[in-house]
């Protein structure tokens, strides 16, 4: 006899014990033709009762899935390819910027921008080192050699620099140490 207080066109939403109970399996089996694509859920862990018992029975009789469900298994099987290449492809680059052999953009921003202080202190530095000597100086020619042989000495000073790589994975550790410290504090703050 059917229930009369339930509308015939609502679906029952079913927990993985409940779907087990009704296919007579394990709840490990459920999930396991959940994740084949057999079975779908509606909602984390909540099966629709009916549509499920009906995807069982073609599953068990052999006619496994409708062309519609056969493209949706297509699909869905097709995004986790290209999720997992996507992880890999992050993986690979977090591990050639944890070797040094990739730099992120705000890094190489960063040390540039460090350079570029130092050529500018250096640079800055000069009329103060050099306009006592020259003022006492009333050969101008004498007076550019001085002001030319500090140029060269800056020139000199930025030709010794060297790309250094180990500056660029400190920079790496440092952000993830700052990353990871910032995730356990929001985790002990949610």
């Amino acid at each position: 006899m059917p229930d009369e207080g339930r509308n015939p066109l609502e679906e029952e939403k079913v927990n993985s014990t409940e779907m087990a109970k009704a296919l007579d399996l394990t709840v490990r089996r459920i999930q396991q033709l959940t994740q084949d694509g057999t079975l779908n859920t509606v909602t984390k862990g909540k099966y629709l009762l009916y549509d499920n018992i009906h995807r069982y029975i073609r599953f068990i009789s052999g006619n496994v899935m409708t062309e519609e469900d056969r493209k949706v298994e297509r699909a869905r099987k097709a995004a986790e390819v290209k999720l997992k290449v996507a992880k890999a492809d992050v993986a690979k680059l977090e591990a050639d910027e944890l070797k040094g052999n990739m730099h992120r953009t705000e890094d190489v921003k960063a040390i540039t921008n460090d350079l570029v202080r130092t050529i500018r202190s250096m640079l800055n530095a000069l009329p103060g080192r050099l306009g006592a000597v020259c003022a006492n100086e009333t050969d101008t020619e004498k007076c550019q050699i001085i002001i030319r042989e500090a140029v060269y000495a800056i020139e000199t000073e930025l030709s010794k620099y060297q790309y250094d790589p180990k500056k660029y994975v400190e920079r790496v550790r440092a952000r993830r140490d700052w990353e990871e410290k910032h995730e356990q504090d929001d985790d002990e703050n949610a």
